[in-house]
């Protein structure tokens, strides 16, 4: 009897170097998402268990906290949106015939990938000008802008993910809300 085949979830479907960049920043989001929310508990729970148990909470907690927050928030919206799952007002798309739909969502990820390569651009520089200041964090005493480098890092891998899921409606027959999920609903979805 055979075994089933695994398959693996950063696996893409784009091809050649495409598929390689896709696969990376599937790879990518994973670990940070995962890393920032065991990390963010782990931080937590220390600091529980050191106020109720120890009467002394870690002086860093919070900013911990905050970086984190930071962190899981930009890389998640790359997974959002490699998973298609930003909300969409979609009363106008879904009227449209099928060659207008397609037509349009190359053009709202286009869009949408140059709006996050501008807020990536954008992030840089407010980040030099906080670089800039000198501030320190009060407990951890690292530099500030160092908790906001994840945000063009986040800007960046969702403009890419934009930028592959246009590519993807271009080579693809088919009409795609990211590289990976194909439009529609869901069976349990309701449509009002």
């Amino acid at each position: 009897m055979d075994e089933p085949k695994q398959i693996d979830p950063h696996e893409s479907s784009l091809p050649g170097l495409l598929g390689t960049i896709d696969s990376t920043i599937s790879r990518v989001e994973s670990v940070l998402l995962a890393a920032g929310v065991l990390l963010m508990a782990i931080n937590t729970i220390a600091n529980v268990v050191g106020r109720f148990v120890f009467q002394n909470s870690l002086f860093f907690s919070g900013e911990l906290n905050r970086i984190l927050i930071i962190l899981i928030t930009f890389a998640g919206i790359s997974y959002a949106a490699r998973q298609g799952r930003h909300i969409r007002m979609s009363a106008i798309y879904d009227a449209m015939p099928s060659p207008a739909r397609k037509g349009f969502m190359i053009l709202i990820a286009s869009v949408t990938a140059v709006a996050m390569f501008g807020l990536c651009y954008f992030s840089i520089g407010y980040i030099t000008k906080v670089a800039t200041s000198g501030r320190l964090l009060p407990s951890l005493q690292v530099p500030v802008y160092w908790i906001f480098l994840w945000v063009p890092v986040g800007f960046f891998m969702t403009g890419l993910q934009y930028a592959l899921t246009a590519i993807k409606n271009i080579v693809s027959k088919d009409i795609y809300l990211s590289t990976r999920v194909l439009e529609g609903y869901d069976n349990d979805e309701l449509e009002i």
